[in-house]
């Protein structure tokens, strides 16, 4: 494995089963199922696979136990190489019901991780960082594991010079803060978690909220706004990056290809405007997916040709 990669972690990562139905969802109300698709998912697995259908170098790493966790691995496409370290407990499912108009998520919590287990990944994760050019750190954290869990992988990275996305929020975020992470992708609702007292009714709150980030550590604040695209404060600029109108379907995944157009940026060592527009094509091109964790090449190549980049 002489080609630098992408590694994805995945510390909870989950079996995700969407069910199609053909209505609007309601509670309290009854819905026969379309289709259903179960597939490997979590953020970082969700991201391996929209890396991998790109033909991109990845390799896939994290913690799985358990009956779910044998049929993760189990649908990881041929082709995609992980190394993931098998612990006691039960990997979680992560149900969504995909209407016409949106989805629903139901998340399980995940297995609870031992401080033996925690330490085998540790050793793991030092091993491929070997190899790695840029690491994807995204996701919740399961059971067990100590809040400063990514700040720790975030500080190894750093020592090996590896470049580090990291995607997550609340404890974890804060505590990864300080280490100095090279690129965070906090969504609406993580920004105003983050800074609680921050405007985000506008683009010029959004700013300063990111920038309140950029101080607190982060090199570089890509602020995901849904379907109205990205808005990334840098160290030197700010832009933001728009798909050409409004898409509709399955959000679920959207995040996730957008780190993937970041990474990607990062192993091919594109200027911030290209990885900025390809983040935002491959995100719309997955809320056009009914499935989180999978994009149209065609519809992505196509998109990335119509995005509104603006620097402010």
């Amino acid at each position: 494995m002489d080609t630098p990669v992408i590694l994805t972690v995945a510390l909870n990562a989950a079996l995700d089963v969407t069910y199609s139905i053909d209505a609007e969802l309601r509670p309290h109300a009854t819905y026969r199922v379309g289709t259903v698709a179960e597939m490997p998912g979590g953020k970082a697995l969700n991201t391996a696979r929209i890396l991998h259908t790109l033909r991109d170098p990845v390799l896939a790493t994290g913690l799985l136990g358990g009956h779910t966790g044998e049929r993760i691995a189990e649908r990881i496409p041929a082709g995609l190489r992980h190394r993931f370290v098998r612990v006691d407990g039960e990997s979680r499912r992560a149900l969504v019901v995909a209407d016409p108009a949106d989805a629903t998520g139901f998340w399980e919590p995940g297995p609870e991780i031992t401080s033996e287990e925690w330490q085998r990944f540790r050793d793991r994760f030092d091993g491929l960082l070997r190899v790695a050019r840029v690491v994807v750190l995204s996701g919740s954290l399961p059971q067990g594991l100590p809040v400063d869990a990514y700040a720790q992988l975030v500080a190894a990275a750093r020592d090996r010079g590896v470049t580090t996305i990291l995607d997550c929020d609340g404890e974890a975020l804060r505590a990864a803060l300080p280490q100095r992470p090279d690129v965070i992708k906090p969504n609406a609702h993580e920004l105003a978690a983050a800074v609680p007292d921050a405007d985000l009714s506008t683009v010029d709150g959004i700013r300063k909220a990111a920038e309140t980030l950029r101080a607190a550590g982060a090199r570089a604040v890509i602020a995901s706004l849904g379907p109205d695209g990205l808005l990334a404060v840098l160290p030197d600029a700010a832009f933001t990056a728009a798909p050409p109108e409004t898409v509709s379907g399955n959000p679920t995944g959207a995040g996730d290809a957008c780190v993937a157009g970041l990474a990607r940026g990062v192993l091919y060592d594109t200027g911030w405007p290209t990885r900025l527009t390809d983040a935002v094509a491959l995100s719309a091109a997955a809320v056009r997916s009914p499935v989180a964790g999978r994009v149209d090449v065609t519809d992505y190549l196509t998109l990335r040709h119509h995005i509104h980049l603006k620097e402010l």
